[in-house]
């Protein structure tokens, strides 16, 4: 259970804390610290600034996979900026928590459902849609069944670990470029194997774990 951390806490959490993304966002909030800016406020315009990137890129169009990932590459963003404010703000809670991780699963989730109707005039044709929503259950099902592995686990590691600096979260911010770039075709026929494989992964991982010892 998270609680309200003291100043001393939360010192120290920040000085561990991890990603380059993490080390981006703290001066940048730290000046929201102790305003009527709550970091729900910040992971409900996560969600909004999702959902209007998915809708630019389901439009299909090149001036949408642009300012898609443009607005992508910001809700990715914000997505670290909320949990920094709550931690060096003293503002985590289990709500805060529950908000924050099921906005994350359902926006990462709805851009594969997004990219997949943008495409459906590509050479995939109506296929990129269940192609989308296939990326889309095993983004998810990757997202709950790792939650679930690090609550079992109990030793505060992570499911998925970085590499360096770099979080396995960051991957997130190369939707944008990759739909700048105009390789959402490509990168929507990857997901659909390579997500689904590694839900099912995780799966086998959670099992493992589940197993009675003999």
């Amino acid at each position: 259970m998270e609680t309200r951390q003291s100043p001393e806490s939360i010192g120290d959490n920040v000085a561990l804390a991890g990603s380059w993304t993490h080390r981006l966002a703290r001066p940048l909030i730290r000046p929201l610290v102790g305003t009527a800016v709550k970091p729900n406020h910040i992971t409900t315009l996560r969600v909004l600034t999702a959902l209007a990137a998915c809708i630019a890129l389901a439009s299909g169009n090149r001036s949408g996979e642009i300012w898609g990932g443009a607005i992508w590459v910001l809700s990715a963003f914000l997505d670290r900026a909320d949990g920094e404010l709550a931690r060096i703000g003293g503002q985590t809670s289990d709500w805060g928590h529950l908000y924050d991780y099921w906005s994350d699963v359902s926006s990462n989730a709805l851009f594969f459902v997004a990219i997949g109707i943008g495409l459906r005039d590509s050479s995939l044709g109506w296929w990129a849609i269940p192609m989308g929503l296939v990326s889309c259950a095993a983004v998810a099902a990757t997202s709950i069944l790792a939650e679930e592995l690090e609550k079992r686990d109990g030793s505060g590691e992570k499911a998925f670990s970085g590499v360096g600096d770099f979080d396995a979260d960051d991957v997130f911010y190369l939707f944008g470029p990759v739909a700048w770039l105009g390789w959402l075709l490509p990168f929507l026929v990857g997901t659909t194997i390579s997500a689904t494989v590694v839900a099912v992964v995780t799966w086998w991982r959670l099992q493992r774990m589940l197993k009675p010892s003999s």
